[in-house]
């Protein structure tokens, strides 16, 4: 009889300390646009992607709160006179979330992986300024020969085969991040899966439940671990903007990184200041397929985008939270003027309407004999009713529309994978402040973000001119002569220029409105 009441008093004990421990348990409800397609950080394309990612690992540099550039894995660093070697010192504390220590190692083994033509990488590319780093990813030259170097475990060498105003930007973006060497030599591709990943940043992948959420705990390795006031972020796919809406209304989510546009008027008499709207480093624009039947003739995709009234697109269908668009670079970004505006950017929309009818009527196109175009996008409400617009504003021109959607993941794959379409919404934010970041895009041999599959040598020589460039005035005229060269032939179309649109919880703290709509979880607090 004595030992069952010692058994139901130690039983009640031990349910009372696990009650304890979860009340106390602090955890960020993190909405996030989609489910992540991958978990690789050498394979990833999107912005949702990059937000756990960032997470999960720290690369040499990083973001605090404000979106601003400060150490990472590497406390600090120095450039070469000619700009050309940038040396890093490692952390003492930095480590892995098995306690192994970060190195200098880690990340030549990093950054080779990702210039591995094998890896299949689809942001090789922005890390190209360093030295021998195409040659390595287009498969020309030995891993061996890319210009990054361990001088010792404490001390990394990065070489550039010319001077790049904005490198240590490219090093806090997700290509940058460092992959555990040995997890991925054990493991292979499956080292991202919950059971085997070991990561560098302040939390660790617990488990990812497709179509549910991905679940990250706190790394106790962490070299800041003492400041992250978080036991854990679950990120939740957030597609259904209304649903997501009403969770965070709920208080089932913290934060979401949207919201849905057909509210936005209840949305701020609502939530007033838990509604964040601020200005964002992107650029929303459809992609013109150059292979397409319907979309071949430059003439033709002139006459749709002068056709398009982008500033109701950016009040009324967006709800003043975008800019109207006539370039694809946004305006004000670092090391450039003023953009390369379309050349009918100022000519009344009226008057635009009826020439690119004319355009149109030249080529045999009428209301009898429309032109077809099918518009791919992906599953939103808010790209739904941009497309039904912009179809609206092509039926007078003699084009007949249809439309088809798709999950994000698929949508994009598609693209990537070269599927046939017409034209197709997507978005580009930028990864650091500098029109290059924009322009790449649809230089020939960009595999991964060329879905219009343009080519122009000109185009591709003038981005060469320009990545060894060291002057900046000169760099600006150079890549003003592409730009000016891509909004003629358009393999996008510009539409408008994006603003961030984020539900804050009064809960949360530490969550700051910044250019590049970067939020670390780190920094976020959840205020009970």
């Amino acid at each position: 009889m004595i030992k069952s009441i010692r058994m139901s008093a130690l039983a009640a004990a031990l349910v009372a300390a696990t009650s304890l421990s979860a009340a106390a348990e602090t955890v960020y409800n993190r909405g996030n646009s989609a489910d992540p397609e991958t978990l690789d950080q050498h394979k990833t394309s999107t912005t949702y992607e990059a937000h756990i990612l960032r997470d999960l690992y720290e690369g040499l540099v990083a973001y605090n709160a404000k979106g601003e550039i400060i150490p990472g894995a590497a406390a600090s660093w120095t450039v070469s006179d000619d700009g050309l070697t940038y040396t890093f010192k490692m952390r003492d504390d930095a480590k892995w979330s098995n306690g192994d220590p970060v190195l200098a190692g880690d990340f030549v083994y990093s950054l080779r992986r990702i210039m591995n033509p094998m890896t299949g990488a689809k942001y090789a590319n922005v890390l190209y300024p360093i030295l021998n780093s195409e040659a390595v990813n287009k498969g020309d030259m030995e891993g061996e020969k890319l210009g990054v170097k361990a001088i010792d475990d404490k001390t990394l060498e990065i070489k550039l085969h010319a001077p790049t105003p904005y490198f240590i930007q490219l090093l806090a973006h997700q290509s940058g991040l460092p992959v555990h060497p040995a997890s991925v030599e054990k493991y292979g591709s499956d080292f991202v899966k919950p059971e085997n990943i070991v990561t560098n940043g302040a939390f660790v992948l617990s488990s990812f439940v497709p179509n549910d959420a991905v679940t990250a705990v706190k790394n106790p390795h962490f070299h800041d671990a003492a400041n992250v006031a978080l036991d854990k972020v679950k990120f939740y796919p957030t597609e259904d903007r209304g649903a997501a809406l009403r969770r965070f209304q709920a208080g089932e989510l913290d934060t979401n990184n949207d919201a849905p546009l057909e509210q936005i008027e209840f949305i701020r008499s609502e939530l007033g200041d838990q509604f964040k709207v601020a200005p964002y480093l992107g650029t929303y624009y459809y992609a013109l397929n150059h292979e397409s039947e319907a979309m071949k003739d430059p003439d033709v995709r002139q006459a749709l985008s002068m056709a398009i009234d982008r500033e109701f697109l950016a009040e009324d269908i967006w709800g003043g939270t975008m800019v109207a668009a006539y370039s694809l670079v946004p305006p004000g970004i670092d090391n450039y003027g003023e953009p390369a505006y379309s050349s009918w950017a100022e000519t009344d929309l009226l008057d635009r309407e009826e020439e690119a009818k004319k355009i149109l009527e030249s080529k045999g196109y009428n209301e009898s004999n429309p032109l077809k175009v099918e518009i791919r996008y992906n599953t939103s409400e808010n790209h739904k009713n941009t497309a039904v617009a912009i179809a609206d504003m092509w039926k007078p021109l003699g084009v007949e529309v249809s439309m088809l959607n798709t999950d994000t993941k698929t949508h994009y794959a598609h693209l990537r994978d070269r599927g046939d379409f017409d034209v197709a919404r997507a978005g580009w934010i930028g990864d650091y402040s500098d029109p290059q970041n924009f322009l790449f895009m649809t230089e020939s041999d960009n595999t991964g973000f060329n879905y219009a599959r343009y080519e122009n040598p000109e185009y591709d020589a003038l981005m060469d001119e320009a990545a060894v460039t060291v002057d900046l005035e000169k760099r600006a005229e150079i890549l003003k002569k592409a730009e000016t060269i891509f909004m003629r032939d358009l393999p996008f179309l510009p539409l408008m220029y994006y603003g961030s649109k984020n539900l804050v919880s009064d809960k949360v703290s530490g969550f700051e409105s910044n250019l590049l709509d970067v939020h670390p979880s780190r920094f976020v607090k959840i205020n009970k």
